[in-house]
């Protein structure tokens, strides 16, 4: 049986309107399969934060976790600045 390793992602904070849970941007860079030009992509992660510690502009890491809801599946693991 193998260890599973949880992901881990920076982003940041863009909505903290939700009770016990914050929208965080995690954007990422990708190279166009046909032009090679380098795109600039983004996904929003629903992230529980049971403290509502978290504002919105905040950096934070999250880290993968079981579902919690229909769309959290991200744990808030620290904020960093």
């Amino acid at each position: 049986m193998t260890a599973v390793r949880k992901k881990i992602m920076k982003g940041k904070v863009i909505s903290n309107k939700m009770e016990k849970t914050i929208v965080v941007e995690v954007e990422r860079l990708t190279r166009h399969p046909f032009y090679e030009k380098v795109i600039r992509k983004s996904t929003h992660l629903f992230v529980d934060d049971p403290q509502s510690q978290a504002k919105v502009g905040d950096e934070v890491e999250v880290i993968e976790t079981r579902p919690l809801s229909k769309l959290k599946r991200w744990k808030l693991l620290k904020i960093l600045s």
